[in-house]
């Protein structure tokens, strides 16, 4: 039940307010210790209450997908569906810049595209920094003009998916919003009336001159350094060859200074196995010899008897 939207709700999109926010996450924020501990029985005037709270924005974090207190109001914002009224008051509200950004979050997802740009495009001028957590659960820093600018061109935010809008062009062209005006245009368009009315003479023709040998020099001076950082590349692989060379002869030393050893010792060892095998020839030689010898006195002291 403490789940559920207010049975007056209107329905957004064609669909419950909130299934604007994804199954899973709202699955999450309905878990959490800050929607069961701040958000119960949370009316649209303890709401405001609850905004000035908070420190920082961001959607989920974490492994384990935790969500910020700044989701957890949205979706308060989106299940009792607070007046228009209050919104407005929010995105004006000049003390507390995260009510600010709540309600700009809130408009975004709810109100028309006439409403979005009407409402949420006069907040570039804010400049105010903003407190971020990031899905590794860091903090980083934006400005809030940056924030207005992600609700308005990126397809999704605070890891809410942002219902799509109207191109202003679009708007501009059905006459339904103005044409927008830059605040930097005002800055230039003073500036321009500023030379008219002081009169600056045109650019002098040793101006033009001094401007045309300072691109020279610049030329020069790049082809000077590209010349540089070739001969330098040139220098630099010659080096890698004369070390490979340098790595190479030694190699081939070291191979030569081995082999005769390793011929030596192998002839030596041929030589001793062939003074091995006549000594054993001998030795059986001379024991043949010896019973010889025994057979034939065997015979004789025979013969005798």
């Amino acid at each position: 039940m403490a789940n559920r939207t207010v049975k007056d709700a209107k329905s957004i999109r064609g669909t419950n307010p909130q299934y604007l926010v994804e199954k899973i996450i709202r699955s999450r924020v309905y878990d959490s210790k800050y929607w069961k501990e701040e958000c119960f029985a949370l009316t649209a005037e303890l709401l405001v209450d609850k905004a000035m709270e908070l420190k920082y924005i961001g959607g989920v974090y974490g492994g384990n997908v935790k969500p910020t207190p700044f989701l957890c109001l949205i979706l308060k914002m989106l299940q009792i569906q607070p007046e228009k009224d209050i919104i407005v008051e929010f995105i004006k509200n000049e003390e507390f810049k995260y009510v600010r950004a709540l309600g700009a979050l809130y408009m975004r997802l709810t109100g028309s595209s006439l409403d979005c740009y009407k409402y949420l495009e006069p907040l570039f001028n804010d400049n105010r920094k903003l407190r971020k957590q990031n899905k590794q659960g860091f903090f980083e820093l934006i400005h809030m003009d940056e924030f207005i600018d992600e609700l308005l061109r990126e397809e999704r935010c605070c890891d809410v998916i942002l219902p799509r809008i109207q191109k202003r062009h679009v708007l501009e062209e059905n006459n339904e919003l103005d044409a927008k005006i830059s605040a930097l245009e005002d800055d230039m368009d003073e500036g321009i009336e500023t030379s008219e009315d002081e009169d600056i003479p045109p650019v002098k023709e040793e101006v033009r001159k001094r401007t045309e040998d300072h691109d020279r020099d610049r030329d020069r001076h790049r082809d000077r350094d590209k010349r540089h950082s070739r001969s330098d590349k040139k220098s630099d692989r010659e080096k890698q060859r004369s070390r490979s060379r340098e790595r190479e002869r030694d190699r081939r030393e070291r191979k030569r200074s081995k082999s005769p050893k390793t011929h030596s010792s192998s002839h030596k060892d041929k030589d001793r196995d062939k003074d091995r095998h006549r000594r054993d020839d001998r030795d059986r030689d001379r024991d043949r010899d010896r019973e010889r010898d025994r057979d034939r006195r065997r015979d004789r002291e025979r013969a005798r008897h």
